[in-house]
């Protein structure tokens, strides 16, 4: 974070530059006030493109075995350039080599560790173990280390949920 703090600064600085220069290239004609407007744009100008880029550079830290099934877009009205283009602000993952595999009576039931990625101040990851039934795409969450399923958190996915197809879909391909 303060890496971030110290670049934000150094791009006000350069913004601040090429503020004075254009006002020294104009033989001193553009206002005093265009440099630290010219140093303030750039700082916003810095956050704005760090926070747009936050969800990219997550994608590209995870391994090539981890697939992004849900990405959660949201504005914000103290960021007003956000509901023109709304900024991925959370998102799921999950990591093939954390998939379970069983062939049961009621069909395919794969347990997996769902990931989930919330930008905030400090970056967030949390983790919850699921079971789907890849017959019914019935999924529900596993809780402790017991793996107890909670039954009345179930839910069903439609066929075309990135979910379903992440675990049950590539799998149900393979011999």
């Amino acid at each position: 974070m303060i890496w971030h703090l110290i670049a934000a600064i150094f791009a006000g600085l350069g913004a601040a530059g090429l503020g004075q220069l254009l006002r020294l290239a104009s033989g001193k004609r553009l206002p005093r006030w265009l440099v630290p407007v010219c140093a303030g744009l750039g700082m916003l100008g810095y956050q704005i493109h760090t926070e747009y880029r936050w969800f990219d550079h997550k994608r590209a830290q995870l391994p090539e075995t981890a697939q992004v099934v849900q990405v959660e877009y949201d504005a914000m009205f103290w960021r007003p350039w956000t509901y023109l283009f709304p900024m991925a602000t959370a998102f799921s993952v999950v990591d093939a080599q954390s998939l379970v595999a069983q062939e049961g009576d009621e069909g395919r039931r794969v347990e997996f560790l769902l990931y989930r990625f919330e930008k905030q101040v400090q970056d967030r990851v949390s983790h919850q173990a699921w079971l789907m039934n890849c017959a019914t795409r019935e999924t529900l969450p596993l809780e402790g280390e017991s793996r107890r399923p909670r039954v009345e958190a179930m839910r069903r996915l439609s066929e075309q949920a990135p979910l379903y197809r992440a675990i049950c879909h590539d799998d149900q391909a393979a011999p």
